[in-house]
C-alpha cells in the first residue's frame, strides 16, 4: 500500500465534506522579515513594534495577507492539490489580530460543486478558517478553484452553487481590539492623505510596476507550504493549458498591497476582501501595475 497521496480529484469531494488540515505553522520574525523582502511592504504599523504601540497595539502585528496566505497554504494539500487554477475570493474576513509567535491551523467546509461542460474538471467552492494556538478564530473566507478530474467518466454529484456575498457587510468587519488613531502620524506613516481625502470613484493610479521573479514567486510559495504542483513542476506544466508553472494568485494580491502605499500609505490594516476574481494568469517575467 502506497504511503504517500496524489491528492483529491474533483470526483472526491462531496457537499458538506470536511477537512481538518495538516501541518499547524508558527509563523516568526523570520518569516515576518523574508516576507517584506518578497514584496517591499511598508505600511508603519506592520513595519514598527513603536508605531504599532502608538496606536494602541502590543507591538507589529503580522501582515493580514501573510497570515492570509499560511492559511491559505494549509488548504492546498487536500483541496487544491491537483487545481487548474483558484478562480475567486469572497467573504474574507480578519476576525483577530495575530502577532510573531503565534501559530495557525485551519479547517474547511465544502459548500459546492459543479462540474464542467468539459467533462474533465470541475469548480470546488469551499470555506475555510483558521484558528490561532487558543484555538481562536483568527481568519475566515470563501474560495472557488477548478480541480481536474482523476478520470473523466467518473461520476459527479449533481450541482450545488452558493450564493457569495459580492462584499462584506461593515457591521460585520472586526476592528482590531485596542487600536486608536489620536496619536496617527501620517508624516511619518508616509502620506497627508487621510480617509476624508478620498472619494467614491475615485481612481487611485499606484505608478509603480513589479516584474515577478521565478526565485522569488516559488520562495513565497514555499513560504506559505502551498504545494500545488502547478507553481512547482516546470516538466509537469509543461503538457498543462499554460505550458508553464503559473504564479501563486495570493503572490499578485500582496504585490498590488505592496504597491498601493503609494497612494494608500495610511491604509492601516486590512480587514476584509470583499470579493475578487483571478481573470488571468500570471507568470515569471510579467511586470504587475495596480490601481484602486
Amino acid at each position: 500500500m502506497s504511503k504517500s497521496t496524489s491528492g483529491n480529484y474533483f470526483e472526491d469531494f462531496r457537499v458538506g465534506q470536511e477537512f481538518r488540515h495538516a501541518v499547524p505553522r508558527t509563523i516568526t520574525t523570520g518569516d515576518v522579515a523574508l516576507y517584506s523582502a518578497l514584496y517591499g511592504m511598508r505600511f508603519s504599523i506592520q513595519s514598527s513594534d513603536a508605531f504599532a504601540q502608538s496606536v494602541g497595539l502590543d507591538r507589529a502585528p503580522l501582515d493580514n495577507l501573510l497570515l492570509f496566505h499560511v492559511i491559505f497554504g494549509k488548504t492546498v494539500p487536500d483541496i487544491s492539490l491537483n487545481a487548474v487554477a483558484n478562480l475567486g475570493y469572497s467573504d474574507c474576513r480578519i476576525l483577530r489580530q495575530a502577532y510573531p509567535g503565534d501559530s495557525f491551523t485551519a479547517r474547511s467546509e465544502i459548500i459546492g460543486l459543479r462540474e464542467n461542460s468539459n467533462g474533465k474538471t470541475g469548480i470546488v467552492y469551499v470555506r475555510s478558517t483558521g484558528y490561532n494556538q487558543l484555538g481562536q478564530e483568527v481568519l475566515t473566507f470563501i474560495r472557488w478553484v477548478m480541480v481536474n478530474k482523476r478520470h473523466e467518466a467518473a461520476p459527479t454529484p449533481d450541482a450545488v452553487v452558493p450564493q457569495t456575498p459580492p462584499s462584506v457587510a461593515p457591521q460585520r468587519l472586526v476592528v482590531p481590539e485596542g487600536i486608536r488613531f489620536e496619536d496617527y502620524d501620517a508624516a511619518i506613516a508616509g502620506s497627508p492623505y487621510g480617509f476624508d481625502d478620498y472619494r467614491i470613484g475615485e481612481r487611485v493610479d499606484h505608478v509603480d510596476g513589479m516584474t515577478i521573479e521565478e526565485a522569488e514567486h516559488q520562495v513565497a510559495t514555499r513560504l506559505y507550504q502551498n504545494t500545488a504542483k502547478g507553481h512547482f513542476d516546470a516538466r509537469l506544466q509543461r503538457s498543462s493549458r499554460f505550458g508553464r508553472r503559473i504564479v501563486y494568485g495570493g503572490h499578485i494580491i500582496s504585490l498590488a498591497r505592496s504597491l498601493s502605499f503609494n497612494g494608500l500609505a495610511n491604509a492601516a490594516t486590512v480587514l476584509a476582501i470583499n470579493s475578487g476574481r483571478h481573470v488571468n494568469p500570471a507568470a515569471a517575467g510579467d511586470t504587475v501595475y495596480c490601481w484602486s
